[in-house]
């Protein structure tokens, strides 16, 4: 099977030849500290992995796994961000922090250990603090409109046109990600923000939920014109460790339309997998994604109560899940990493479930740990 056969068998409930292998990636903080650990500095760390799944394949009389796409891999180029975006200015620098208004017009401060690009960057896990966000009135929402102009000359590649034909090629899945409507109202107007305005001016809420999905529609359309996607895939992010951001109410209310437009748009062309990324705990969320056609849930965090088995057995086969692997018992190894894999194991089997780190890896998982995992979860993937 190709990666992008066994992508779609694996999550469509299919017959997979095995599953893909996919243990999560570190982070800055993280290579640096397995580059002490022993990962050799001009070495990708995932190559090492490779060849440490290679060299055991060949103990067993296996040949190498094919562990990459042979096609060339092609991005879209398609930005979905707001064009232009805000200049970024270092409005203060004392006490070892920078404030910053960032990129996406909001007033931000982090401390001086990082470059102040750090602040909408996902390179490493570094707190932030949020002063004020870029829409706070209806004056200021009407503001921000004209930077999400779905035909802006930026928004598409020059070459977009010879990606597509590249990409109708590919042998490797092609996921199309944007933020969903409740992650995108936050970094419009902050969570306290957001909540205040749902309650005290909800049809400006609404509205800037219906631009959203306009927008990202009209984005979209240029795509599924030329070639389909495997999969959507929403960042949301609107749980808590032991409860939604909001109710189930209100996500039906505030993002099932969107979800429900750009679903049917991208199934009509094609497209088969519908997914959402939220840390937390999702529970009471998942019944409502389901609602509006959502199929494929991560990264499924274990210390905010996560159970994918309970869950499998809840939804049986309406929803699969990448990640669910606790972290925790990644960084603790052992007997106990071997527990962790051993509960997840069923769900494997079950399918529909890609495995792996339920975020992203952190400093605290050794390079030693993480090989021994990686060799762990390659043999319950069938790749050893």
């Amino acid at each position: 099977m190709t990666h992008r056969e066994r992508f779609l068998e694996t999550l469509l409930f299919g017959a997979p030849d095995r599953i893909p292998f996919s243990p999560g990636g570190g982070r800055e903080s993280t290579l640096a500290a397995w580059h002490a650990q022993g990962l050799p500095m001009d070495r990708n760390y995932m190559e090492e992995v490779y060849d440490l799944l290679d060299a055991r394949r060949a103990e067993k009389g296996l040949p190498p796994g094919a562990y990459r796409p042979t096609t060339r891999w092609t991005d879209l180029g398609v930005s979905f961000k707001m064009i232009p975006t805000f200049g970024e200015e270092v409005l203060e620098h004392k006490d070892g922090h920078y404030i910053v208004r960032d990129w996406m017009g909001a007033i931000t401060e982090i401390s001086d250990r990082f470059d102040y690009t750090y602040i909408r960057s996902a390179r490493d896990f570094v707190t932030r603090k949020w002063h004020r966000f870029p829409v706070q009135t209806r004056a200021e929402w009407d503001a921000m409109k004209p930077r999400f102009d779905p035909k802006h000359i930026e928004r598409f590649p020059a070459d977009f046109d010879e990606r597509c034909a590249t990409l109708r090629e590919r042998d490797y899945p092609l996921v199309v990600s944007f933020n969903g409507p409740f992650w995108q109202l936050r970094e419009f107007c902050g969570m306290e923000g957001l909540c205040m305005l749902l309650r005290e001016d909800p049809e400006l809420v609404h509205d800037m939920a219906r631009f959203w999905g306009d927008f990202c529609s009209a984005t979209m359309t240029p795509i599924l014109e030329r070639v389909v996607p495997d999969m959507l895939h929403f960042s949301e992010d609107m749980a808590f460790k032991a409860h939604p951001m909001i109710g189930p109410d209100e996500t039906r209310a505030l993002c099932g339309p969107c979800y429900n437009q750009w679903i049917e748009q991208a199934r009509a062309a094609g497209t088969r997998l519908f997914a959402v990324d939220s840390d937390g705990c999702v529970d009471l969320l998942i019944p409502v994604w389901l609602e509006f056609g959502i199929n494929c849930i991560d990264p499924m965090e274990v210390a905010a109560g996560n159970d994918i088995n309970t869950l499998r057995a809840q939804y049986g086969k309406r929803v699969a899940f990448q990640g669910g692997i606790d972290k925790r018992a990644i960084a603790t190894g052992g007997n106990t990493l071997r527990n962790e894999l051993a509960r997840i194991s069923p769900v494997v089997e079950n399918g529909g479930y890609i495995p792996g780190c339920d975020h992203g890896v952190p400093p605290d998982i050794s390079w030693p740990n993480f090989q021994t995992y990686a060799l762990q979860l390659a043999e319950i993937t069938g790749w050893l």
